[in-house]
């Protein structure tokens, strides 16, 4: 799975501490502490027929994360939505559109890891991109990276920080074995999330999906996990082993970017039928009913 660029995206306007500027004239200061040392927080948004989808929950997600790194500044919700509502109209986007929030300590006076050294700040940067779901509809294929998720003793995966080397990392090894992407596991051996998504499995009937213990607690995730409860679905979250993901009925991921994508295969073992399975479809189904009807109205 590879991203291609959309045409669409060529003028895009974005905005960098409240201004507007064309993507090849925007800049972020070399001073700033996201460029210094990743030192900034992040979130994903979709946009559908001019509403946001799980806006209220972004945004609190954003914001445990900054006050976890006891960022001094943190916008509140009202002028971080003007700022969104702002980049959406310069770029006439109303629909099908992904939303990039990233919130930084800020400017800092010199060189240097020292968060006092942050007397200017922070900067919310907000970068909305034409962007249809990223994942084959049809269904993908993962493999296992050697990367492993850090626990809460290192760098709590509760913060929704910009520190992705690990994902990054795991996306190069399903690159090389010509995965779409990665299945990552805890310090334990069970399995977290992938560099990218949260993962569902279907066994006997349950959905199941692994805890949160090494990764973020996803805002998808838990909409589908609601769905499931609402539709009378069993559901079970537990620690859960690759054999247990191999001999999965169905398998599924979720997120911001994609949605719901089937999993055909792992590790070169296939999944089930090798096809999306009927629950599965009936999640999807659910999930793109939600969508189309709910959301904070935006433009």
């Amino acid at each position: 799975m590879l991203q291609t660029f959309d045409e669409r995206n060529r003028d895009l306007i974005v905005n960098v501490g409240g201004q507007l500027a064309h993507r090849d004239e925007a800049g972020v200061s070399p001073f700033d502490s996201v460029v210094q040392g990743g030192d900034a927080v992040w979130e994903g948004l979709r946009l559908y027929n001019g509403k946001i989808f799980r806006l209220d929950e972004h945004l609190a997600r954003l914001r445990r994360s900054a006050q976890a790194l006891a960022f001094e500044q943190i916008p509140a919700d009202e002028n971080i939505f003007a700022e969104i509502r702002r980049t959406l109209a310069a770029n006439d986007m109303t629909d099908n559109v992904h939303i990039r929030l990233t919130l930084t300590r800020g400017v800092k006076i010199t060189s240097g890891m020292d968060p006092r050294l942050n007397q200017s700040g922070p900067t919310l940067i907000v970068l909305a991109e034409h962007k249809p779901p990223v994942y084959d509809a049809s269904g993908i294929t993962l493999i296992t990276a050697s990367v492993r998720r850090t626990g809460p003793d290192s760098l709590d995966p509760k913060i929704h920080h910009n520190n992705l080397l690990t994902s990054i990392l795991a996306k190069i090894e399903a690159n090389v074995a010509g995965a779409d992407d990665a299945v990552m596991l805890d310090q334990r051996g069970f399995i977290a999330e992938t560099n990218a998504t949260h993962l569902f499995l279907v066994t006997a009937g349950v959905l199941g999906t692994p805890t949160t213990a090494a990764c973020p607690e996803g805002i998808t995730r838990q909409v589908v996990l609601d769905l499931a409860d609402a539709a009378g679905l069993p559901t079970a979250i537990a620690d859960y082993s690759l054999t247990q993901l191999y001999s999965a009925e169905e398998v599924f991921v979720t997120g911001t970017m994609g949605g719901l994508t089937p999993v055909l295969a792992v590790d070169g073992r296939t999944i089930g039928t090798g096809k999306p399975g009927p629950v599965t479809a009936q999640l999807t189904g659910l999930f793109a009913e939600l969508t189309a009807g709910s959301g904070t109205q935006v433009c």
